[in-house]
């Protein structure tokens, strides 16, 4: 797949916003009325506060502009209705915002022959700063003959009200230096001012002047202090002016809890909220919101419900702003069903809680419950905003569908919100976990504004991957000049392609002094894993703290997947001596740990944790479980474990059929995968092996062809080279050569060293020289360096007495550097998981006389059943009598003789050997398993051979 090029990423940056609509109004339309009817009253003597203020060097704020206002000569008498009316007109649509109805009636005022009393002037202030027209407010203020208290406090209140609270202090200024005095709803509202711009030291100079103004007793002004204390984190002195307020109100309490509640203080809140009942004030449902509100971020679950309760007890708990409350609440603190419950009574949410409901259930992970309630919500007409986006796009995320995906994208556009940046991020990381590429690079480029969570975000849809793009992007956020958090250098380690740059971006994150966190220390470890730098990976393990269960399981893993199964079963334990509790995919890890090594015995203990932690119906591990016992060679266990377990995970079926194929029992594999079938499971590529692999062992030719051809007409699933060597397996095997030959040509096949090794091994079995000749030649080009085909040539020469050809081919070897590896066979004991090794002629093994003994009598009673060793598969030019002390001391026997000395061995041998088991061993296994009364269990290199009463389950076909 090619991908966009990324050009080098333009930066749009935003500037900040100003806070907005974070405060309710200060004067409501009863407010209003009553500051016109008291406009002329003097405000009490105070003294000035002009030295703070002229401090702070505040430009004006005056328009340069054209007076909206038509001067007229002394009012008449019969004016002073129009003039009540013109200005109840005013002030309702400022209360509707109707901009153009107000614009009329102000067309209306300039065209009359009427003159514009006081109360007429604020109405028009009033109405142009509510409904956001600033500039005209402050000209129709410019242009008031007599400015009053009144009119300044309705421009400052309107600047307030538009979150430009620095302006509104500016305003403050200009109106003092005019001699203005003001009022406390002036004071009050100069005081949101001071919040909204986080100016508490204005705040606090201005606090010193309401005391000695005796303004303090203002319930507004008092709670508009504990408001900014609070706010601005000042908490000691909010709680004195909460507490010491001549009259307190709940306004003031409910601005001291919100500031503990913002900080997460939830047990201050609580506190304060006994002492607040302990005054006899009665709380309203702003309090319990309140208090909520610091419950949910704290995640005070219990402090939660217990309000929760208080709820119910004051009749509260159905009121919509307390409903909604709870609901993210319990949503914030992971309690979904909760959360569910109090949403179902609430008969009108909101945008707020819709979106936190369904924001919870992404959380909790019910993706699809989530996407239902998105539903609901705009069947019921709600409008969504963008965090209802951001949480229905992260749920879609999971859901995989590209489909529905895109018709959020296109709602995104539809409600307008292409351009937000917060959305933007949530659907590229969305389309990049889709793997729809294209899509999210396509949204990154045409944003206007791109953030480190965006970079972020593109560099997520090259985890695990194998293309360069990843690298090339963390290093374009370098260039770009953003510095890397926590999840860039996760990403950028995830999309590491080569251990050199997992090298470079570890240099970074030392660097920037954040090797010791726990995320990004298993990000390093999986990195090191899967480049195999195991030594690496452990290095980090070592270094780490705090080692958390998700690093223990990479570790585990890793090292189970690069075949040092023993440091999978090391590491586990020491996780379990750490307290650290493992999950169904630590288990699985070590479960495979210990079927590479085939430790039976470290396997039943984890097997005794997968009870005692109930995971023993988890497909993931049930299916670890089946392939340790069946690596283990213990198929009856695997079987009783599938038998025991309902499940229609494909994988498992899969276990079964291969474990059943691998120890001779291909009609087993072939009846279970018909089972499977009729119970509508799906085979895949991995059933097909096991399938084919179980016709080769039965040598079912006709039933190979059928199964082979089904694969792809039937199931629509295209063959893999390991499909076709097993297939040329089947048809090598069963002599088949002209065939053979066809099929490899047929499929293009002829460079494949899996397909030729499979056909050379055939060429053995059948001693097919000529074949077997010119498919080695081949071989050697291909892979010069593999023993094996030069072994098995030599292995064809010799069965068929031609030593001079040995020696060539040995002489080969030796001239490359080539050395056979020899033939190697090791056996577990239960007591203490000891594994012991032998080679073939070794003599080294402290039992090793013991041993020789035990194997000399088993040959006497052999002999005496009529035993006589096969010396052609002695493939050495050496006298009768050396063949005889070769086959007698292959590795396999001399395992099968220290099991047998042992005393505390299992009732079933089971042995291991590195390479094919040879005709004569196989034979002499058959009888010995009659004669000891165990049964004997090999696997090779190949498959498993199961020794019974003198039969072996290849049925003598392997």
């Amino acid at each position: 797949m090619e991908f966009p090029e990324l050009p080098p990423l333009k930066m749009h940056r935003r500037s900040r916003n100003p806070l907005k609509n974070l405060f309710f109004n200060a004067f409501t339309k009863t407010h209003f009325i009553s500051l016109f009817n008291n406009s002329h009253q003097s405000c009490t003597n105070r003294s000035s506060i002009s030295s703070y203020c002229t401090s702070l060097q505040l430009t004006s704020l005056r328009p340069k502009s054209h007076s909206p206002i038509k001067k007229k000569n002394a009012p008449r008498k019969r004016d002073k209705e129009k003039l009540r009316r013109y200005s109840e007109s005013l002030r309702d649509c400022a209360a509707n915002r109707s901009l153009n109805e107000g614009k009329s009636i102000h067309k209306q005022i300039k065209e009359s022959d009427i003159e514009l009393d006081s109360h007429l002037w604020v109405s028009l202030i009033n109405f142009y700063a509510k409904c956001g027209c600033l500039s005209v407010a402050r000209q129709v203020l410019d242009e008031m003959p007599q400015k009053d208290v009144v009119s300044w406090t309705a421009l400052i209140s309107g600047f307030v009200g538009e979150g430009s609270g620095t302006e509104a202090l500016q305003l403050f200024r200009e109106m003092h230096e005019e001699g203005i005095k003001p009022n406390e709803f002036t004071l009050a509202t100069v005081l949101k001012a001071c919040c909204m711009s986080l100016n508490v030291s204005f705040g606090k100079q201005l606090h010193s002047e309401i005391v000695k103004a005796g303004f303090l007793s203002d319930g507004h002004v008092g709670s508009a202090l504990v408001d900014l204390y609070a706010k601005c984190g000042e908490l000691e002195y909010a709680e004195k002016v909460c507490l010491f307020l001549p009259e307190q109100n709940p306004v003031s309490w409910n601005s001291l809890l919100n500031g503990f509640a913002l900080v997460g203080d939830d047990q201050r809140a609580l506190n304060l909220f006994c002492k607040m009942k302990e005054t006899e004030m009665k709380f309203n449902k702003y309090t319990l919101c309140t208090i909520l509100k610091g419950c949910t971020i704290s995640k005070n679950l219990k402090a939660g419900k217990l309000v929760h309760g208080m709820a119910i007890v004051s009749g509260s708990e159905h009121e919509e702003y307390v409903s909604c409350s709870l609901v993210d609440m319990y949503s914030k603190c992971g309690k979904s069903d909760d959360a569910l419950k109090v949403f179902s009574q609430i008969k009108s949410p909101d945008v707020v809680t819709w979106s936190a409901i369904i924001s919870c259930l992404e959380q909790q992970g019910k993706e699809e419950k989530a996407t239902e309630f998105f539903s609901m919500m705009m069947s019921s007409g709600i409008r969504p905003n963008q965090f209802t986006f951001t949480s229905i796009i992260t749920a879609a995320k999971e859901l995989g569908d590209l489909q529905y995906s895109q018709s959020l994208h296109a709602c995104v556009h539809k409600y307008g919100f292409a351009n937000e940046t917060l959305v933007n991020n949530a659907l590229i990381t969305m389309y990049m976990k889709n793997k729809s590429l294209d899509d999210g690079l396509r949204i990154f480029n045409t944003m206007n504004h791109q953030d480190l969570v965006s970079w972020n975000a593109v560099l997520s849809g090259f985890h695990d991957t194998e293309s360069s793009h990843g690298s090339r992007i963390f290093k374009e956020i370098l260039v770009n000049g953003f510095k890397p958090n926590i999840y860039t250098f996760i990403s950028a380690l995830r999309s590491c392609v080569t251990s050199e740059f997992g090298k470079q971006v570890h240099g970074h994150v030392i660097k920037e002094n954040l090797d010791s966190d726990c995320y990004i220390g298993t990000a390093l470890i999986d990195m090191y894993v899967k480049s195999k730098c195991i030594q690496d990976a452990e290095k980090i393990v070592n270094r780490m703290n705090e080692i958390d269960l998700f690093t223990w399981t990479t570790i585990i893993s890793g090292c189970a997947q690069t075949n040092q199964g023993e440091k999978s079963i090391l590491y586990f334990n020491q996780m379990n001596k750490d307290g650290v509790k493992p999950n169904e995919f630590t288990l699985a890890a070590c479960l495979r740990g210990c079927s590479g090594i085939t430790s039976l015995t470290n396997g039943k203990k984890i097997h005794s944790f997968v009870i005692k932690d109930g995971f023993v119906n988890d497909p993931f591990v049930g299916s670890a479980l089946l392939d340790m016992y069946g690596k283990c060679g213990s198929i009856d266990e695997a079987e009783m474990i599938f038998e025991e377990m309902e499940s229609n995970d494909t994988v498992l079926w899969n276990t079964i059929i291969n474990q059943y194929s691998q120890h001779g029992y291909g009609d087993k594999a072939l009846k279970v995968f018909e089972i499977m079938l009729t119970k509508g499971i799906s085979p895949d590529g991995v059933t097909f092996i096991g399938i084919l692999s179980a016709c080769s062992h039965l040598g079912l030719i006709k039933k190979g062809r059928e199964y082979f051809h089904s694969m792809s007409k039937d199931y629509g699933i295209t063959p893999s080279i390991d499909h076709y060597a097993l297939m040329v397996d089947i048809l090598g095997r069963g002599g088949k050569f002209n065939e053979v030959e066809s099929f490899i040509d047929e499929m293009k096949l002829t460079h494949s060293s899996l397909i030729l090794e499979t056909l050379l091994g055939a060429c053995k079995v059948h001693g097919n020289l000529e074949l077997g000749e010119k498919v080695a030649e081949k071989l050697f080009e291909i892979e010069p360096e593999v023993d094996s085909n030069y072994i098995m040539l030599s292995n064809i020469y010799a069965s068929k007495g031609m030593w001079n050809e040995v020696a060539k081919i040995r002489a080969k070897m030796s001239s490359q550097g080539i050395k056979k590896e020899p033939g190697c066979s090791w056996v577990d004991l239960d007591h203490g998981g000891q594994t012991h090794v032998f080679l073939s002629q070794d003599g080294s093994h402290f039992q090793i006389l013991e041993i020789h003994q035990k194997l000399k009598e088993l040959e006497e009673k052999l002999f005496s059943m009529g035993y006589i060793p096969n010396l052609d598969y002695v493939l050495h030019n050496v006298s009768e009598r050396e063949k005889r002390e070769i086959l007698s001391h292959h590795s396999e026997r001399l395992a099968l003789g220290f099991s047998l000395i042992n005393k505390n061995s299992n009732k079933m041998v089971r042995i291991f050997k590195n390479l094919r088991i040879c005709g004569d061993c196989h034979e002499y296994m058959k009888l010995v398993s009659r004669i000891i009364n165990k049964d004997i269990v090999i696997r090779d290199a190949k498959r498993f051979h199961c020794f019974k009463d003198g039969l072996c389950s290849c049925q003598d076909y392997w």
